[in-house]
């Protein structure tokens, strides 16, 4: 089953576990993808990229599913398909009621899950191709735009090498989020070892000079002590 040409999902879910097998399900189906731990990250990442779904746990750790959906129909008509554990009636009906657009309870196969993310999709309205724009994210004086995975100073297009444009795509589907030296590794496919992490830090300061104004004090691309590295945009 193929995804709707570059659509890309926001999975939020405070079970690291889920959240992982979600986004390799769904990257290997076509889909960009991008996580969340809560809803104060959801707020964060939602506050400069936009999603053509969002998937989203509905017990979570303060704001729950239900709070979150209701809060973002305020503004927005992003679609939302909500998770849960629970399959009361009454529970679809809170979840239906608050905006989602639709509602899958846990446990769930994930073909059942793909189809119905599919369904949603293909209802959904057509952007205005007037008004569509690259999305990208802001990186200080550069910009990454996340459709053609490119990094851009102004007009002209910062080149990157093949393991820097992996990294850029592996941490900007988890924004504001760290990601371990072994994930690196292994996301980039790589044999696992304290070489290769060693070889990722090298990666590291190289791709910092590209994005940072001053390397040695990274604003953008962070190290997170006892966790790995983090991209945050402005």
């Amino acid at each position: 089953m193929i995804a709707p040409v570059e659509a890309h999902i926001l999975i939020v879910d405070d079970d690291e576990r889920i959240r992982s097998l979600l986004q390799k399900f769904l990257i290997r189906h076509g889909f960009w993808v991008s996580v969340a731990r809560d809803a104060a990250h959801a707020r964060k990442i939602l506050a400069g990229l936009e999603f053509d779904l969002i998937v989203m746990d509905v017990m979570m750790p303060g704001d729950n599913g239900f709070e979150l959906t209701r809060e973002l129909r305020a503004t927005m008509e992003t679609p939302i398909l909500l998770l849960t554990a629970k399959g009361e009636t009454e529970d679809r009906i809170v979840g239906l009621e608050a905006g989602a657009d639709d509602y899958i309870a846990k446990p769930f196969e994930p073909k059942e899950l793909l189809l119905r993310i599919n369904a949603i999709l293909r209802r959904a309205p057509a952007p205005v191709s007037v008004e569509a724009g690259p999305k990208f994210l802001s990186l200080g004086a550069v910009r990454y735009d996340l459709e053609r995975g490119e990094l851009r100073m102004g007009d002209e297009i910062v080149r990157l090498t093949a393991t820097e444009s992996q990294l850029m795509k592996i941490f900007s589907a988890q924004i504001g989020e760290p990601v371990s030296r072994g994930q690196l590794v292994e996301d980039l496919g790589r044999d696992g070892g304290q070489a290769q992490e060693r070889a990722v830090d090298v990666q590291i300061t190289r791709l910092r000079r590209k994005i940072e104004n001053d390397p040695k004090r990274p604003r953008y691309l962070q190290t997170v002590r006892g966790s790995g590295y983090m991209l945050t945009g402005d």
